[in-house]
């Protein structure tokens, strides 16, 4: 993999981990375009990078949210942290389960699913044109609305379904305050990512090359600068109900792809 490609695809996978428009589809179709030919263990290793990066951006961003919550944490008590630690826990369960009873299944779901992509995308712009007509609100995230919105991130594993769309979505739906719904969904996906890289690398033999060694430095600074502003610009966009643009442009991209799969591929 060039030098190029893996900018390309830090600056894909950084910007869409926060926007509403899924990374995993637009990596997709961005190898797709690309005539990715990498081998599995290199495709990998970039893979575990780039989340890596998105991952240590969404820290950065809620440093101090994290701070309070591991303080609260190592207080042993029933307090405000401690409640919110549980709620992330449950809206985990889903989609660990999801991801290790159908691992098989997921895995045949990506590799050059154009049609599957595009069709999913529509999925998601419909999510957040629902979404943005939803009316504003202080309601907190319940123990029930972290099973529910958990259960949403478990869908967006397929490719396609933009995992902020479908979080973000489902929480504003379910009447939630659009800071804490943001707050909540960004926060919600670091136990998930940082335990999926653990996973891949326990199961893979993953060896670094020298010349393998500068696109993942590219591919990480340009995921980890790309996601930082991402995420600050996706709190604000959602705080302000300003969905709709990226509704379209998923309605866009998604026909693009359904009509290259049936009449152009």
């Amino acid at each position: 993999m060039g030098l190029l490609e893996a900018l390309l695809l830090g600056i894909i996978q950084g910007l869409t981990e926060f926007l509403p428009v899924s990374s995993s589809g637009h990596l997709e179709l961005a190898k797709f375009m690309l005539g990715d030919t990498s081998i599995p263990e290199e495709s990998l290793l970039m893979t575990l990078v780039l989340h890596g990066a998105t991952a240590l951006s969404t820290i950065v961003v809620f440093r101090k949210d994290l701070a309070e919550i591991f303080r609260g944490l190592l207080q042993f008590k029933w307090n405000e942290q401690m409640i919110f630690s549980l709620k992330i826990i449950l809206s985990m369960v889903p989609a660990v389960m999801v991801g290790l009873l159908f691992e098989a299944q997921i895995e045949s779901l990506f590799g050059g699913q154009v049609l599957l992509v595009g069709s999913m995308l529509i999925v998601t712009a419909i999510l957040l044109l629902l979404a943005d007509r939803a009316k504003t609100t202080n309601k907190s995230v319940s123990y029930r609305d972290a099973i529910i919105i958990g259960i949403a991130q478990a869908i967006a594993i397929m490719p396609g379904i933009s995992r902020s769309g479908a979080t973000i979505s489902t929480s504003v739906l379910l009447k939630i305050d659009r800071t804490r719904a943001a707050r909540f969904s960004f926060l919600m996906v670091v136990p998930i990512i940082l335990g999926a890289m653990a996973k891949d690398l326990m199961s893979a033999s993953v060896s670094i090359e020298a010349a393998q060694v500068a696109p993942l430095i590219v591919g990480f600074i340009a995921a980890f600068v790309t996601g930082i502003l991402a995420c600050t610009w996706m709190i604000a966009l959602v705080q302000k109900a300003r969905l709709t643009y990226f509704a379209i442009y998923c309605f866009v991209v998604g026909f693009a792809a359904i009509i290259y799969a049936f009449f152009i591929a």
